[in-house]
């Protein structure tokens, strides 16, 4: 099977990584060997001691970009979800993986005011409220994806619904195995 990536970007809550696991066993399912770099995850593990400056939100998507290109390379249907906010940096990234695979970006393009109200860790009371820095899409910016392959708004749709629209959207772009789609 030829590897690819799946990069999810959007704001904190948007529904990247909730949308991220229920289409990675799936993937597992039709036989793909799957990774998911979640960027809360690479963040304690690859990128420790980053910052949330753009220089450090660059160089966080730039080893996240290098890494899935890696596992693309060998085969692996790469999952990332990341918030990613700069355009110029899932730029290079894309360049990064399309070196060896194919690169399939998902904008999770749910508002900032649904994400603010879902606040699951409470982090946008606390940017809303001034005590957070450089917090994506209130005092740092989030730079839409111009042209995604696919932009899923998930305020009126659920997790498993807009799961279902990526997978079909990979299943436009021929990279599911045939013999696999159910």
């Amino acid at each position: 099977m030829t590897g690819f990536v799946i990069w999810f970007t959007g704001l904190s809550a948007s529904g990247k990584t909730t949308i991220a696991n229920i289409v990675e066993p799936e993937l597992e399912r039709r036989g793909f060997v799957v990774d998911h770099l979640d960027g809360d995850i690479v963040r304690t593990h690859l990128s420790k001691g980053l910052g949330y400056s753009k220089q450090d939100r660059d160089a966080n998507i730039a080893r996240i970009g290098w890494v899935a290109s890696r596992l693309a390379r060998a085969g692996a249907a790469v999952v990332v979800s990341a918030i990613s906010p700069y355009e110029e940096a899932r730029r290079h990234a894309r360049s990064l993986v399309e070196q060896h695979a194919p690169f399939v970006e998902i904008h999770v393009a749910t508002p900032l005011e649904e994400c603010a109200r879902r606040d699951p860790k409470g982090l946008y009371a606390q940017a809303f409220a001034g005590e957070l820095d450089d917090f994506t899409g209130v005092s740092a910016p989030y730079e839409e994806p111009m042209e995604p392959e696919l932009r899923l708004d998930t305020t009126g749709a659920t997790p498993t619904e807009s799961a279902a629209l990526v997978l079909e959207r990979l299943e436009e772009l021929n990279l599911l195995s045939p013999q696999a789609v159910a």
